[in-house]
C-alpha cells in the first residue's frame, strides 16, 4: 500500500503519473503513497546529479516496502482491534504528522475552502477503512491491487491514445481474471478493494480542488485532522467496551508510522531528487510490493492466475506511463 494513501501524498499530477507532495500516505499517506500531492507542493523539484537520482531510487523503495510492512504489521492487530481499530490508530498518527509539518489556519478557511477539505476527509477515512478491511478479507496482495485501479482508471480515461486503449484493455482483462466465479472468490472482500479504488480515485480529485484552493499542505493537513476526529468515537469505544492489549496498539501505531508517516516524508525527498514520470512508473510496482510482502511477512500465498492478474494490472500502469510524453 501505498497500501493506503496518506493526505496529499501520492497523487499524481496525470493521477497515476506521480504525486506531487503535499502529504502522505501518498499512498497520509496510505499510504499508498496518497496521490495528487504535489500540486500542493511551494517549489517544483529542480535537477538531480546522479548520486541524487540514486538516493531518491533507494528512498522510493523503502517508502514503497515501509507503506506495505505497514499494512502487514497492522493487520496482525485485527483479531484484537479490527479493521477499524487498526485504521482509527492510523488516522490518529498521520494527523498528528501531518498537522504537526503542515499547521494549518484553520481559522483563516473559509466555507469555499472548507467544503473540499470535509470532503476530503470523508474520502480519506472510507479509503483507508475499505483497504484495510479488504485486506482482512482477502489478504494484502488483492486489496492493495484493486485499490490501485483508481488512480489508473483516472490516468486511462483522461487518455485519448491507442497505447492507452490497449493499456486499459489489460488491465481490464487482470480485474475480470481476479473477480472471476469460483468456490473460493470472496466477493464481499473484492467489493471493498473496489470501493477503496473508488475513494482514491475521488481522493486524487479533491486533493486537486483542495490544492488550488488552499495554500500549501494546509488543506491535507486539515482533512487528516477532521479524518482523525471522525474515527475518535471508535477509539473511545474500543478502550472501554474491549480495551486493546499494548501489543495490538504497538502494531498499529506502527502501521501508522510506517504507512503513513514514513512514505510522507520519503515522498517528499524523493519527488526532489526524481523526474516524476519515474517516481509514477515505480508508484505502478507497489501491487507487486504488496503481493510479496503478504506472501513472506504474511504467509498469503497467491496461485498463479492471481500473480498474472497482478502483473497484467501493473503492466497496464507502466506502458501508459512509460509512453507519455512529459
Amino acid at each position: 500500500m501505498r497500501a493506503a494513501p496518506t493526505p496529499g501524498t501520492t497523487a499524481s499530477v496525470r493521477p497515476t503519473a506521480a504525486p506531487r507532495p503535499a502529504a502522505p500516505e501518498r499512498r497520509a499517506a496510505p499510504g499508498l503513497p496518497d496521490p495528487q500531492s504535489q500540486s500542493q507542493s511551494p517549489s517544483q523539484p529542480q535537477p538531480a546529479g546522479r548520486s541524487q537520482r540514486l538516493a531518491g531510487v533507494a528512498t522510493m523503495i523503502g517508502s514503497g516496502l515501509s507503506t506495505q510492512t505497514g499494512a502487514a504489521i497492522g493487520s496482525l492487530a485485527f483479531p484484537v482491534l479490527g479493521p477499524v481499530g487498526v485504521v482509527a490508530v492510523r488516522q490518529y498518527v498521520a494527523a498528528v504528522v501531518l498537522l504537526a509539518v503542515a499547521r494549518p489556519r484553520l481559522r483563516s478557511f473559509t466555507w469555499w475552502q472548507w467544503r473540499p477539505v470535509l470532503l476530503l476527509a470523508l474520502v480519506f477515512g472510507t479509503m483507508n477503512l475499505s483497504l484495510y478491511s479488504a485486506i482482512d478479507r482477502i489478504g494484502l496482495g488483492l486489496a492493495v491491487t484493486l485499490e490501485f485501479l483508481g488512480p489508473l482508471a483516472i490516468a486511462l480515461t483522461a487518455a485519448r491514445r491507442r497505447v492507452d486503449i490497449c493499456a486499459a484493455v489489460v488491465a481490464a482483462a487482470g480485474v475480470v481474471t481476479l473477480m472471476r466465479p469460483q468456490p473460493s472468490t470472496d466477493y464481499a472482500g473484492m467489493t471493498l478493494g473496489l470501493l477503496a479504488a473508488a475513494c482514491w480515485a475521488s481522493y486524487i480529485l479533491l486533493n486537486r480542488t483542495v490544492g488550488q484552493r488552499v495554500p500549501g499542505a494546509q488543506g491535507s493537513a486539515a482533512a487528516s485532522g477532521l479524518s482523525a476526529l471522525m474515527f475518535l468515537p471508535v477509539g473511545l469505544v474500543l478502550v472501554l467496551r474491549h480495551p486493546p492489549t499494548a501489543e495490538a496498539v504497538g502494531y498499529a501505531v506502527a502501521a501508522g508510522v510506517l504507512a503513513s508517516a514514513v512514505p510522507y516524508l520519503a515522498d517528499m525527498f524523493t519527488l526532489r531528487r526524481v523526474p516524476a514520470q519515474a517516481f509514477g512508473l515505480f508508484m505502478s510496482v507497489n501491487p507487486v510490493l504488496a503481493a510479496v510482502v503478504g506472501l513472506f511477512g504474511l504467509g498469503q500465498h497467491l496461485g498463479w492466475t492471481e500473480w498474472a492478474s497482478i502483473g497484467a494490472i501493473v503492466a497496464a500502469n507502466s506502458l501508459s506511463i512509460a509512453t507519455r510524453r512529459t
